[in-house]
């Protein structure tokens, strides 16, 4: 059977193997399509969702509420925690005033776990797998209101981000992207894979699992994949010349699809199918950009991409505006950041690791009609995301370092 090889997949039937690390001797893991798994959640089958290795690195049996049953929920709870958690979409949970647990959110992987609810009606204690299957068909229900459910229960609804696993690559998102994607109901159940001495089922423990019950099984990152190649997530929006200090360019205005942002993109010269083209991703800094703080170099590594662009006579800046705001992203709150605060609000790095940065710049530059960049800004997943976009990376220049290694709290404001 001839399979087609590239960047560590194997595609060969409905299936695709890949190696989870890039160091030698990964393990690799057999994963099915993710056609084959919007099928059988449109057709009221479970899936097995697992996530990033640098993440949970674990596995989730999802499924559509509106599909949920007594046999199903009692096959989730056997092979998990117990734990039963429905993935929603803000507006749904909104439209039942089913509120978040907290309203600050310290949980380590930001999952927006809202307060437990039960049915009203058609449940005794709530928490047999009969009772928690009618909570879910409840939660999924577009005609269900606030009456239909009480608070506190034995059920946690999980707030999907907007945007789904590309804004957040948690199953929450995943869940939700599996069941528009099948056309259902934005309200799905997932619980977490355990083996039977409690820890968690991983790499291909979770493999044997899928093929001994006959479920798929695929990964938050072959969803991302699946989306990115189908769906526009940018549109121009307006092209005008910029003067600058530097130069007068090209400015393409784009709208981001998912969360409205509006990023932008300076060009200079003749890009449209030329090879090499020297690339910046710049994710929006107010504070740097703005105000020119010294507590970072967004502002000097700005004014010199568009320098060196003006220079040489080619090449692309794009600005991805986007982020939490200056307050919380310069860690100004009353309370101590958190860990996962720190890595994605910029309190010690500069938002080159913002979430989406790499995924809005490669469609704007597929957009311009880009095949061929030497990239040259600092945002980690961009070579990645490019190739996978069908971009060529000639090269990979990493020219920003991480500035805030030794800085325990931001400067005051």
């Amino acid at each position: 059977m001839k399979a087609d090889i590239k960047h560590d997949v194997v595609r060969c039937g409905h299936c695709v193997v890949r190696s989870d690390r890039d160091n030698e001797g990964a393990e690799m893991i057999r994963l099915d399509e993710v056609e084959r798994a919007i099928e059988d959640i449109a057709a009221g089958r479970p899936v097995v969702v697992v996530d990033d290795a640098d993440r949970e690195n674990e596995g989730d049996i999802v499924f559509a509420a509106a599909s949920a049953t007594t046999q199903l929920m009692a096959f989730a709870v056997r092979h998990s925690s117990g734990v039963i958690c429905v993935p929603a979409e803000g507006d749904w949970l909104d439209k039942l005033h089913v509120p978040l647990m907290v309203a600050d959110n310290r949980d380590s992987m930001g999952t927006a776990f809202t307060v437990s609810v039960d049915a009203t009606a058609g449940v005794t204690t709530g928490i047999s797998a009969a009772d928690r299957a009618r909570t879910a068909r409840v939660l999924a229900d577009p005609n269900s209101v606030v009456t239909d459910v009480r608070r506190p229960g034995h059920v946690f609804a999980l707030r999907c981000r907007a945007g789904g696993v590309m804004t957040r690559r948690g199953h929450t998102e995943a869940t939700v992207d599996l069941l528009k994607l099948a056309g259902l109901a934005p309200v799905g159940v997932l619980v977490e894979l355990i083996n039977d001495d409690g820890t968690m089922k991983r790499g291909n423990q979770l493999r044997e699992f899928a093929d001994l019950h006959g479920i798929a099984m695929i990964s938050i990152d072959s969803l991302v994949r699946y989306r990115r190649r189908r769906e526009s997530l940018v549109s121009r929006c307006v092209v005008t010349r910029l003067p600058t200090p530097h130069g007068t360019f090209n400015a393409v205005g784009f709208s981001d699809e998912i969360d409205g942002a509006e990023h932008l993109a300076i060009v200079c010269g003749d890009i449209d199918g030329r090879a090499a083209v020297p690339v910046w991703v710049h994710p929006e800094c107010a504070l740097g950009d703005l105000f020119g703080s010294s507590a970072c170099s967004c502002s000097s590594s700005l004014n010199a991409a568009l320098e060196t662009i003006a220079m040489e006579g080619l090449g692309v800046v794009v600005y991805v505006r986007q982020g939490p705001g200056v307050h919380r992203s310069y860690g100004t709150s009353n309370r101590e950041p958190l860990a996962s605060e720190v890595e994605m609000l910029g309190v010690r790095t500069c938002p080159t690791k913002m979430p989406r940065s790499a995924e809005a710049a490669a469609q704007i530059l597929r957009d311009l009609g880009v095949i061929s960049v030497q990239s040259r800004g600092s945002v980690p997943e961009l070579a990645t995301v490019l190739r996978a976009e069908g971009v060529e990376v000639v090269d990979d220049v990493a020219e920003r370092a991480d500035l805030f290694d030794d800085i325990v709290a931001a400067p005051s404001l």
